[in-house]
């Protein structure tokens, strides 16, 4: 299965953010706690050199927790700060601000010897598509998200939101895409839904999925499809088809169908908390 997937607009957005982080002390980055490497953006790390930098594991109500614990010090290690967190829900969220100074209090302390006082921390957010960017702004603001207008020195109309009187964030922030010399990568991203699934072979990645999941998660296929596990994978995937009533109108079994419903299934949690990738 072969993933390309660079839009041309992806060389725009990273002029853009070349030219926003000059004007930012801290760069937020939200990935997926299902695939926390394979959800970056290789662009980002040289972008955000020289910057404080936050990881946010995103959705990570899906994700299997004790690998999420070894991703966190996986970046903590390289000396990143981490936070795992579920948008939607707001579960997590809490500590984001505390985390936040903590990430830049060398800012804070020269500010202060230079006579700085109560400057915000100005951050920008960065991600792929479908890491909850947007749910983790608008969770973040709330319904006091007031912006703040053009500031002196700053691009003309760039838009400066107002979080609390510690944090600001940037919210022209340009979404980069990956690219993926690993197609491993882009395998990942499909599973997760972050390649849009009309471009996708949704039999062969389901395959892949079961897969994955019969070597590293044995036993949960088994347990919510009623399928025994020790067959081919095709076999598998035609005795879900069968469980679950995915039969077409000549009454054969419905491979697509039951390929999509077991994308859906591990995409929206209920085949359990599942990591596609350990560090």
């Amino acid at each position: 299965m072969n993933f390309q997937w660079y839009p041309g607009h992806m060389t725009k957005a990273k002029r853009q953010m070349q030219e926003d982080i000059k004007l930012i002390d801290l760069v937020i980055e939200l990935v997926d706690a299902r695939i926390p490497l394979s959800s970056r953006n290789p662009d980002i790390d040289e972008l955000g050199r020289n910057k404080f930098r936050l990881i946010l594991m995103n959705k990570a109500d899906l994700a299997d927790k004790k690998v999420t614990e070894l991703w966190s010090a996986f970046f903590r290690e390289k000396g990143y700060f981490v936070v795992s967190l579920d948008a939607r829900s707001r579960n997590g969220m809490k500590s984001i601000t505390d985390i936040i100074m903590e990430a830049c209090k060398e800012k804070i302390e020269r500010d202060r010897k230079r006579g700085i006082k109560n400057r915000p921390i100005r951050a920008m957010v960065v991600g792929i598509p479908n890491v909850g960017k947007s749910t983790f702004i608008n969770s973040y603001a709330g319904k006091a998200c007031a912006k703040t207008g053009n500031k002196p020195g700053v691009t003309k109309g760039k838009q400066w939101i107002r979080l609390n009187k510690n944090v600001e964030l940037l919210d022209t922030p340009g979404i980069l895409w990956p690219k993926f010399e690993d197609q491993s990568v882009g395998l990942r991203l499909a599973m997760i839904g972050s390649i849009r699934d009309e471009i996708l072979n949704t039999d062969e990645l389901a395959i892949e999925l079961l897969a994955f999941l019969k070597e590293n998660y044995p036993g949960i296929v088994q347990e919510r499809y009623g399928v025994e596990e020790a067959q081919e994978l095709p076999e598998i995937l035609c005795g879900i088809a069968e469980n679950r009533k995915c039969i077409t109108k000549g009454g054969e079994a419905d491979y697509s169908k039951a390929a999509a419903l077991l994308i859906d299934e591990f995409r929206s949690g209920k085949l359990g908390k599942i990591t596609l990738e350990k560090p």
